[in-house]
C-alpha cells in the first residue's frame, strides 16, 4: 500500500503562508530527458516560480531544475520556461483569473503520477501582513489546544 506523499517530489511551503489558495489543477509539464532525471532525483526548487499565459499556452517560469550529474553536453538550462499540459478550458479560466488584480497562479506541488511529473497549480491571492500574522496566530492555538487534549 502506498503512502500519500510517496511520489512527492518538491512542495512550495510559502505558497500558503504568502497567497490565500482559491482553486488547484492538476498539469503536466513538458520536460526534456535530463529534466525529468533530475526532477526525479528530487533536483528542483518552486520557491520563486509561477506560472504565466503567453498566446493561450500556459508557462512554468523561473522553477530551477538543477543540471542532471551524470548529463552531457545536451543537458539543459535550469531556470528556462516549461511548458504546462492543460486543455483549452482551463487556461482560458486561468486567463481570466490571472487578468485579476491581486491574483498569482503559482506551483504549489511537484509529484510523479504514473510515471510523469505533473504540478499542482494553485490560483492564489496575495496577503497582506496582518493576514499572515493571523494565519500564524490561528496554527499556534491549534497547536496549543492539540497538545493540550491529546489523549
Amino acid at each position: 500500500m502506498k503512502r500519500k506523499n510517496e511520489n512527492l517530489v518538491a512542495q512550495n511551503k510559502k505558497a500558503r503562508h504568502d497567497y490565500f489558495i482559491k482553486e488547484t489543477l492538476e498539469a503536466g509539464i513538458a520536460l526534456t530527458g535530463t529534466e525529468i532525471k533530475s526532477v526525479r532525483a528530487r533536483r528542483i526548487n518552486l520557491r520563486d516560480g509561477y506560472v504565466q499565459i503567453i498566446n493561450g499556452s500556459a508557462f512554468l517560469e523561473n522553477v530551477h531544475i538543477s543540471e542532471y550529474k551524470e548529463g552531457n553536453r545536451y543537458n539543459h538550462e535550469p531556470l528556462r520556461s516549461r511548458r504546462l499540459l492543460l486543455h483549452k478550458k482551463e487556461i482560458r479560466r486561468l486567463t481570466k483569473a490571472q487578468a485579476k488584480r491581486g491574483i498569482a497562479i503559482i506551483p504549489l506541488k511537484v509529484y510523479i503520477k504514473h510515471g510523469f511529473a505533473k504540478v499542482l497549480i494553485g490560483v492564489g491571492q496575495g496577503k497582506k501582513q496582518y493576514d499572515k500574522r493571523r494565519t500564524i496566530k490561528k496554527r499556534d492555538q491549534e497547536r496549543e489546544l492539540r497538545r493540550k487534549y491529546k489523549v
